[in-house]
């Protein structure tokens, strides 16, 4: 791969945990390369370290060992600081169980990075155009009627769905999508799947993590981890 196209690289990635007076070792040496554009998906068993290896290339978690690079620049080199501000900005994340926030509407959930990324000032100099952004995504992602209600109102796709909004409230180089399907039907899996299809043919980077080979043949890569390495 040259590399004057790669977003995203991983070099050598080691991770392990405590477990009482075990140390697991879950990651042993994973190099990953993915370029602007793609859509890859990570497979492998439960346990294999797929959703350890998301974290660490979306700087949630650390690795012992290793290098990730965004866009060349090793994240291990950012201030504190500046790793909250490529949460931020630069990466859009898609978890199994949402993380939605029930207190707040469908409309708030959305453009809520946007307000967790700017003073007070700043977010009220911005706010007319985040909400309308906000606005912009969720009729993008058929759910305009759904505004004013609260998550908890929602289906499971629905919301999936305003999950996959609030991810790309930012307009991030790249989305990180673990088990996206993994709470859902096959039906309305699909539909999420199809989303994410639309999103990569227009650009969007995407890393998704699956167990599931069929839902990972929808990507434009197949990664598989075995045992903490790529096979």
């Amino acid at each position: 791969m040259s590399n004057d196209k790669l977003i995203l690289e991983a070099d050598s990635l080691h991770k392990s945990y405590r477990m009482g007076v075990a140390k697991v070792r879950v990651l042993k040496g994973v190099d990953l390369a993915v370029k602007k554009g793609e859509f890859v998906a990570i497979v492998g068993a439960s346990g294999s370290g797929k959703s350890t290896l998301l974290h660490i290339l979306g700087a949630l978690d650390k690795p012992d060992k290793g290098v990730v690079k965004f866009e060349g620049r090793d994240l291990s080199r950012h201030s504190s600081s500046e790793l909250n501000r490529f949460r931020n900005k630069m990466v859009g994340f898609v978890f199994q169980f949402y993380h939605l926030l029930d207190e707040l509407s469908v409309l708030e959930n959305v453009f809520l990075p946007v307000m967790a990324g700017k003073s007070v000032v700043g977010w009220f100099a911005c706010r007319r155009w985040a909400k309308s952004r906000a606005r912009g995504l969720l009729e993008q992602l058929g759910l305009s009627e759904r505004a004013k209600h609260k998550p908890y109102q929602l289906s499971g796709g629905e919301r999936q769905r305003v999950a996959i909004g609030r991810a790309l409230m930012n307009e991030p180089r790249l989305l990180l999508a673990d088990e996206p399907t993994g709470n859902l039907d096959s039906a309305t899996g699909n539909g999420i799947l199809e989303i994410l299809e639309e999103l990569n043919r227009l650009g969007q980077t995407i890393v998704m993590v699956t167990h599931d080979e069929r839902i990972a043949q929808r990507a434009g890569r197949i990664v598989t981890l075995v045992d903490g390495k790529i096979a």
